[in-house]
């Protein structure tokens, strides 16, 4: 009985998503396979048609990122738990497995995470950024989004994947809802998984910081305590403002212009920003406060 939906988002995945979907078809627990196809134009599509797992597919009509895909793909999870898992991992043979049975013997937990080679889930920082850790340890603020494993109606419950997140930070913002609606995030280090990290995107590039900065600013208005959502987001403009200066001793590898179009869009999207921070704190049983004690700077 299939218990367990695993999400493929691709994107111009055809150099890998074979291997993705090989490592899947080799899993010893039954599942269901689905892969979004971010309107990729390299032949993905037909590498997808012709694997002999035949996998469900969601073709979209244009390119919505990680996250989109996530969302859009919920619409058609029927099982219990659903899988989140990047089209440049290869998981092994047990992977879904162990991340099905952590979650029976844990029903206070809402997701497990998988230990892929740069992380093993995702701890807060003192200035709220996620950032991957790469220690394995007995508990985590929360799971790495290229191959985690979470309950379909914890998910639902707390508002689904951001979609307009596009790329970077749905997995720790989700982390985050999770946490503030009372449940726990494990990582379970017997789940493995290889994974090619920035395949689709350079880590380092103009795209790469702009998602990650707008996207951290975002969550943190969606989720944290005000009072840190509006010192890191002055934070980031001042650092804006004096960036001119600053650059000349090459200690920041961010543009100007790249930092405004961040600001520019945070505060675009202030309203519908705001609106889902009520709702989120509507269906919250932690204070955001509690959450942000217990595991900023750890």
């Amino acid at each position: 009985m299939e218990r367990s939906t695993v999400v493929v988002v691709t994107w111009r995945g055809r150099d890998h998503i074979e291997q993705c979907l090989d490592a899947l078809a080799a899993q010893d627990r039954p599942h269901s396979t689905l892969v979004v196809d971010n309107a990729s134009d390299d032949g993905t599509a037909a590498i997808v048609a012709d694997h002999p797992s035949e996998p469900r597919v969601l073709r979209l009509h244009r390119n919505r990122g990680y996250a989109g895909g996530l969302a859009a793909a919920m619409k058609s999870v029927r099982t219990p738990f659903v899988a989140w898992l990047n089209d440049d991992a290869a998981p092994a043979k047990t992977w879904l497995a162990e991340l099905e049975d952590a979650l029976d013997a844990d029903p206070g937990a809402g997701a497990a995470g998988a230990l892929l080679p740069t992380s093993a889930g995702v701890r807060l920082t003192a200035d709220g950024h996620g950032a991957d850790v790469t220690t394995p340890a007995a508990s985590v603020f929360g799971f790495c989004g290229g191959a985690a494993l979470l309950r379909t109606d914890a998910l639902r419950s707390i508002g689904g994947v951001p979609a307009d997140f596009f790329c970077y930070y749905e997995d720790t913002d989700t982390s985050w809802r999770l946490r503030l609606a009372g449940w726990r995030v494990l990582t379970v280090v017997t789940s493995t998984t290889d994974h090619v990290h920035g395949a689709s995107s350079v880590p380092g590039s103009f795209r790469f910081h702009r998602w990650n900065e707008r996207n951290r600013l975002l969550m943190l208005l969606r989720c944290a305590p005000m009072t840190v959502a509006l010192r890191e987001f002055v934070r980031f403009a001042v650092l804006t403002m004096v960036l001119p200066v600053r650059r000349r001793t090459g200690d920041l590898n961010f543009t100007v212009r790249l930092r405004l179009l961040v600001l520019a869009e945070v505060v675009a999207r202030l309203p519908v920003t705001l609106a889902a921070r009520w709702r989120i704190g509507r269906r919250a049983t932690v204070r955001r406060s509690v959450v942000w004690r217990t595991w900023s700077g750890r």
